[in-house]
C-alpha cells in the first residue's frame, strides 16, 4: 500500500530540496540538489531559474507516478525578496535577479522622498532600507535600467508564488511574501502602500496562504499550494503547538529573532538597528531582528583555530563552564576582544589579539560571550514594554551549541527556554499550511536548564 505524502519544494539560496512528509508530518524522504548559479544580463550571479523550473516539473511527474508514495499535496517555500515578471502571455521576462545585486541608491531615495522621507517610509512599511533586498525596489530598478523590458510586464509575482504558478498557471499573491521587508506593504493600514498603485505595479491582491488549486499531474489529481515565504513558514509549527506566547530564535548564517506577540509599531531606532516585520500565516505582523551570527562565528572561529592549531570542529567538544564564563567577564570587564567598540557595532576587529588568551577554550568562551551579548541586544529590541513572553524556542545550528544556549537561558531566568530538533522547519510549516492541520507532532522540544 502506498504511503500518502505531501511534497514540499524548499528553495534556499544554496540548497534546493524536495521533502516528503507523511500524514503524521514525519519526513519520509529528502532529496537535496545544488544547482550552480549562472550570470544575469549584468554578469551578476543569480539562481538558474530555468533549471529549477524543469526540475520541479520533472520531479512532480515522477512523484505522481511513484510506486511507493501517494502524492496528496504540494507546496513551495523559498527565500524572500525575489520577484518574477511575466508578459501578457504569461512567460517569464527576466532572470530571477539576486537580491544582493547592488543598485543605484538614487532609485530608492526618490521613492522615499515622495512618501514622507526615508525614516517614515521605512517605518510604515516595516522595511529597513536594504536596496534590492526590498523587493519592491526591484521593479523600479528594472524600469530605470531596462524600460523596454519593464513595458512588457503584465504580472509581478514573488518567487514562492511563481513556483506555484509554473504548475497551476494561476496568478496569486499572499501576505507572508508581501510582508517580508519588501517596502510594498503598509503596516499602518494593512494593505499595499499607496505608492504601489501610484507607480502602476501589477501586483495581485493577496489571498489566504492556505489557498489550494487541484491540478492534474500526469493523470493524478493533486492539491497545489500557492507558496509561502520561508521565515514565516518556519513559525507555523510553533503557532500550532505552542500553548503560550513565545519568541523564536532561528539560527544559522543569520540569527533571526521573531516575536509574533509584540504589537508595538516599529520605531526609527529599531529600523536603524536592523529590525523589521514579517507577516505570519494569520496575516499579523511579526516583529523581528537579525544578526549575522553564523557568519561572524565562522570568521572568528577560523582565526582561533589557526592560532591554537585546532581542527575546525574542535569547538563542538567545548562544554559549559560557568566559572570560566564569570572569570572572563571579570577579566575583560566589558572590553571587547573580537568585536569593534562603538554604538551598536556588529563588526569584527580587523586584528584580533589571540595572545589575550592562554588556550582555545578561553578564546572561544570570550567569543561566545561577545556574540551572546550581541544576540541578547538583538532579542531585546523585539521585546515589548510589557513582556508576557513565556517560552523561547531556539532552532537551527546554534540550538546544538551548548554555550550559546546556556547564555540565552541565563539571560532570561523567568522564561522557559527550549531547543528544538525540528528538521526542515520551513518545509514543515509549508506542509501544515496545505494540509489544513493545526498541529505538528515532531518539534522535538527539549527544555534547557542552567
Amino acid at each position: 500500500m502506498k504511503e500518502t505524502v505531501i511534497a514540499i519544494y524548499d528553495i534556499g539560496k544554496t540548497n534546493k530540496k524536495i521533502i516528503l512528509f507523511n500524514e503524521e508530518f514525519k519526513i519520509v524522504s529528502e532529496i537535496e540538489e545544488k544547482f550552480p548559479e549562472i550570470l544575469d544580463d549584468d554578469n551578476f550571479e543569480c539562481d538558474d531559474i530555468e533549471h529549477i523550473e524543469h526540475w520541479i516539473k520533472d520531479s512532480l511527474i515522477m512523484l505522481a507516478n511513484s510506486d511507493k508514495y501517494d502524492l496528496k499535496a504540494v507546496n513551495f517555500t523559498t527565500y524572500g525578496a525575489s520577484l518574477v515578471y511575466l508578459d501578457e502571455k504569461g512567460n517569464r521576462l527576466t532572470p530571477v535577479y539576486n537580491y544582493l545585486k547592488p543598485i543605484d541608491e538614487k532609485i530608492s531615495e526618490s521613492l522615499y522622498k515622495r512618501h514622507g522621507g526615508r525614516d517614515e517610509f521605512c517605518r510604515r512599511t516595516a522595511s529597513p532600507a536594504l536596496g534590492m533586498l526590498n523587493s519592491g525596489i526591484q521593479p523600479l530598478w528594472l524600469k530605470a535600467t531596462r524600460p523596454e523590458v519593464y513595458s512588457k510586464i503584465r504580472h509581478i509575482l514573488h518567487l514562492p508564488q511563481y513556483l506555484s504558478y509554473i504548475v497551476t498557471g494561476k496568478i496569486y499573491s499572499e501576505h507572508t511574501s508581501i510582508g517580508c521587508h519588501t517596502a510594498l506593504w503598509d503596516f499602518d493600514n494593512m494593505n499595499y502602500h499607496p505608492w504601489v498603485k501610484k507607480y502602476g505595479l501589477n501586483l495581485p491582491e493577496p489571498v489566504p496562504v492556505e489557498t489550494l488549486n487541484e491540478v492534474d499531474i500526469d493523470g493524478k489529481k493533486v492539491q497545489i499550494g500557492i507558496g509561502i515565504h520561508d521565515s514565516s513558514s518556519s513559525l507555523a509549527p510553533y503557532f500550532s503547538s505552542s500553548g503560550g506566547k513565545f519568541l523564536l530564535i532561528s539560527t544559522g548564517t543569520w540569527c533571526i529573532n521573531m516575536n509574533p506577540f509584540n504589537t508595538e509599531k516599529l520605531t526609527a531606532d529599531q529600523l536603524d538597528k536592523d529590525c523589521l516585520c514579517y507577516m505570519s500565516i494569520a496575516r499579523q505582523p511579526v516583529k523581528s531582528s537579525r544578526l549575522f551570527v553564523g557568519h561572524l562565528h565562522e570568521t572568528a572561529l577560523k582565526q582561533i583555530c589557526e592560532h591554537f592549531r585546532k581542527s575546525d570542529d574542535y569547538y563542538k567538544k567545548v562544554k559549559t563552564d560557568n566559572q570560566l564564563l564569570e572569570n572572563l567577564k571579570a577579566k575583560f570587564n566589558g572590553k571587547k576582544v573580537f568585536f569593534q567598540t562603538g554604538p551598536y557595532s556588529r563588526d569584527l576587529r580587523e586584528y584580533i589579539d589571540m595572545y589575550e588568551f592562554s588556550n582555545f577554550e578561553e578564546a572561544y568562551y570570550q567569543l561566545m560571550n561577545e556574540l551572546g551579548d550581541l544576540t541578547l541586544g538583538a532579542i531585546n529590541l523585539i521585546l515589548p514594554s510589557v513582556d508576557e513572553t513565556e517560552n523561547i524556542y531556539i532552532t537551527g545550528g546554534f540550538s546544538k551549541n551548548e554555550l550559546f544556549v546556556n547564555l540565552i537561558t541565563r539571560a532570561y531566568p523567568s522564561k522557559f527556554v527550549y531547543t528544538s530538533e525540528i528538521a526542515n522547519g520551513s518545509a514543515l510549516g509549508a506542509a501544515l499550511v496545505v494540509s489544513g492541520s493545526k498541529s505538528a507532532m515532531n518539534l522535538g522540544l527539549t527544555l534547557c536548564k542552567i
